[in-house]
């Protein structure tokens, strides 16, 4: 670092860009320091053997990598995984005022008759454990005693697009890191030749939902550490094959004229947006090679292939869960799997059939692989939506009937490193309207998420615009209750 004189010899009035500038400190080299100053890893740190260094952490972590298998639209916890007698019961019946007066409601808000729907799938004890689960989930039911299932979520966002991105950043205010930027931003990718997050997408049968760019966007941190798209069918990454009639080392011979050029501007302006370019240079040079290798499932066995139930190639949640664990096996710390189709505000038990049929047996079957190969004990594999479904009906407009969307009571199921397997943690009331018992919060969520990893999510932050931010804002406790 370049040597900074003492403030007498400073001028008495210098822009902030311009002391930075001459004293050698970018902003990037100054939120690594402090974060370094937290005892956490370096992140992107040049040094290959460093990336991801098990150094310094707040704490001993349990696991190495998250995988998000995320069922966007909001997934009906009372056709999955909380199990409602009472709502049987009484299905038909006028939902009592005394539940839904004054609270927010998406479509169904104003109606003035509200009618309990009662779950449209058997339940039965599952496991050693005994765990309930939906007939509709006839795999994941086979791993219940891997799994624990949360069934007190709580969320701040009653439409789609505000509770992704409170799921994802923590904030419903959009422009804020996602987690996998935070991850990644702080502990680096022990993969060297792959992005440190990674996202892929799939729907089944119907109108995928919406899905912004922005849930793994990378915020105020430095540009590298956005997340990647891959598509899993065609060409994974847009824009990386070599144009024709270019050779490796031209091509090399190009990068290394770019990186000398932006070197030479980076020593004058100290911008750390020119050293995400360069990282990213270098990082699509090497993808070049890695990703072809990594969509290739020729050295995958027939067996678990047929574990899967998946096509190779055929952009299904089966083949992107073969993805998933073949990018974990290569290093990458955060990757996170959209199905885009659970919003089911009609024909309930038809697309709840249709979800599933896509994405339980794979679920299931990434669980088993992962265990089999000795991966599960340092992997953390989370299964849910950004919200739940209402216990009332919505009519669809004449169609079969459906639900709407519900934040004050959903279901999640985590497994892996640190979650103590075969546990239903917290309840919502008797019509699975409101999380009474053991409430978990999306905040609660990501602290203990950070926390498996090694992270105080209170010590963890990035100063940006005067103030210190961190992906659980103000709040946030990790759930202690689930953890080994």
């Amino acid at each position: 670092m370049t040597f900074i004189p003492p403030a007498a010899t400073l001028p008495s009035a210098v822009a902030r860009r311009t002391f930075l500038s001459q004293t050698g400190v970018s902003l990037g080299s100054m939120a690594l320091s402090s974060l370094l100053a937290r005892s956490l890893p370096a992140a992107g740190a040049s040094d290959a053997k460093s990336r991801g260094a098990i150094r310094d952490f707040h704490h001993p972590p349990r696991i190495k990598r998250v995988i998000w298998l995320y069922m966007a639209g909001g997934p009906s916890h009372l056709e999955t995984f909380d199990y409602k007698p009472e709502l049987a019961r009484r299905s038909g019946e006028p939902m009592p005022e005394s539940f839904t007066k004054g609270q927010p409601i998406a479509q169904l808000q104003g109606r003035s008759q509200l009618a309990i729907l009662g779950p449209l799938f058997d339940f039965s004890p599952r496991g050693r454990s005994g765990q309930m689960v939906s007939s509709a989930l006839p795999h994941i039911a086979g791993i219940a005693d891997e799994i624990c299932i949360v069934r007190s979520m709580v969320t701040e966002a009653i439409n789609h697009d505000p509770a992704h991105t409170f799921m994802n950043t923590g904030t419903t205010i959009s422009g804020r890191p996602s987690m996998g930027s935070w991850l990644t931003y702080g502990l680096g990718s022990e993969a060297d030749d792959l992005p440190g997050f990674v996202v892929l997408t799939s729907f089944a049968g119907r109108s995928p939902q919406p899905i912004s760019n922005r849930m793994w966007h990378n915020g105020f941190l430095p540009g590298k550490f956005q997340g990647i798209k891959f598509s899993s069918t065609g060409t994974a990454v847009e824009y990386i094959d070599r144009p024709a009639g270019i050779s490796q080392r031209q091509q090399r011979d190009v990068i290394d004229a770019v990186r000398t050029l932006n070197n030479a501007e980076n020593r004058s302006v100290r911008d750390a947006e020119i050293d995400t370019r360069l990282a990213q240079y270098e990082m699509a040079f090497k993808m070049q090679m890695s990703v072809p290798r990594l969509m290739d499932f020729a050295d995958e066995s027939q067996a678990t292939l047929d574990l899967y139930g998946a096509q190779p190639g055929d952009g299904s949640f089966a083949s992107n869960c073969i993805l998933a664990r073949r990018m974990a096996e290569r290093g990458v710390r955060f990757i996170q799997l959209y199905h885009r189709d659970w919003d089911h505000h009609n024909d309930l038990k038809h697309f709840v059939g249709v979800c599933a049929g896509a994405c339980d047996r794979p679920s299931a079957a990434l669980i088993q692989d992962l265990k089999q190969r000795g991966m599960l004990d340092e992997t953390l594999v989370i299964w849910g939506g950004e919200f739940g479904r209402t216990p009332m009906a919505q009519d669809g407009k004449g169609e079969q009937l459906g639900r709407d969307h519900h934040m004050k009571g959903f279901s999640m199921w985590l497994a892996g490193g640190g979650i103590k397997p075969g546990l239903t943690y917290g309840a919502t009331d008797e019509l699975g309207y409101n999380s009474v018992e053991n409430i978990v919060h999306v905040h609660d969520l990501h602290a203990t998420i950070l926390h498996l990893l090694g992270i105080d999510h209170e010590r963890f932050t990035y100063r940006w615009q005067g103030r210190d931010f961190r992906l659980t804002d103000v709040k946030g406790h990790v759930v202690r209750d689930i953890l080994v």
